[in-house]
């Protein structure tokens, strides 16, 4: 099934060109991780992809369809959350505003959504703290509740954005450990600037720098670098064994 299908796709501020030519397609059960340097159009990218922005040029289908016709089947996780952590509110309650279509709410949530709510903190192992502030947890704490917030109405897709900035390296690991298994029931995109750490767990990578150059996660032993040949982190790590250790 396809999840993604980018066709020809380009975007520009007024005059400058902030994306070109961007061609990609991603399928059910693909791990995708989207690098490249600041400024390069990452999050730009995601913005397209989650129709907040409108591509100058070409076409974005989701599920062989626009965005607006499958928004209920995509999580996102943005990297600024904008949840104020002084704000007495608790976890449980952060999950529930993941509802995006529940016709909510002069009398609450229903036992059903806050069962479900239960079961996704459950599954990204913090069920316990389902009654605590939300500023009382840690980084990594917080980042699990954001991931069942986008999580708890069943998306088909799960978009993350930078989802470790900030967190120490055993919550990062962590975090990659439980959209490892996560992934065996949602397609995944992940921005990310922690490169060593994300090949041990995608199974695509998409550098982009204004344009794209998209690498499925094969093994790069013995390869011989040709002049003016694109040339990147993913292959510099793979080729020193950053991927297979």
């Amino acid at each position: 099934m396809s999840i993604l299908e980018i066709k020809d796709l380009n975007f520009s501020y007024e005059k400058e060109v902030i994306l070109k030519d961007i061609s990609l397609g991603m399928k059910e059960g693909d791990f995708l991780a989207i690098i490249g340097p600041n400024g390069g159009g990452k999050s730009t990218l995601l913005k397209l992809i989650l129709g907040i922005l409108t591509p100058t040029s070409g076409d974005i289908k989701l599920f062989n369809d626009s965005f607006r016709a499958n928004f209920s089947r995509i999580g996102y996780v943005p990297q600024n959350t904008n949840i104020n952590i002084d704000f007495p509110i608790k976890v449980i309650d952060v999950v529930l505003m993941g509802y995006t279509e529940s016709k909510k709410k002069l009398f609450g949530y229903s036992k059903a959504e806050i069962q479900k709510a239960m079961e996704v903190l459950e599954e990204v192992g913090i069920s316990s703290l389902a009654q605590n502030k939300i500023g009382s947890l840690s980084g990594g704490q917080r980042q699990r509740v954001m991931i069942a917030r986008a999580i708890c109405n069943n998306p088909k897709l799960l978009i993350l954005d930078e989802p470790t900035a900030s967190i120490d390296s055993m919550g990062q690991k962590q975090i990659y450990e439980l959209l490892r298994k996560l992934n065996t029931t949602i397609s995944i995109i992940v921005v990310s600037h922690d490169i060593s750490v994300i090949l041990s767990y995608a199974s695509s990578v998409a550098y982009i720098n204004r344009s794209l150059v998209y690498h499925q996660l094969a093994q790069y032993k013995d390869r011989v670098i040709k002049e003016n040949e694109h040339f990147c982190e993913v292959e510099l790590l793979e080729m020193i064994g950053g991927l297979h250790g």
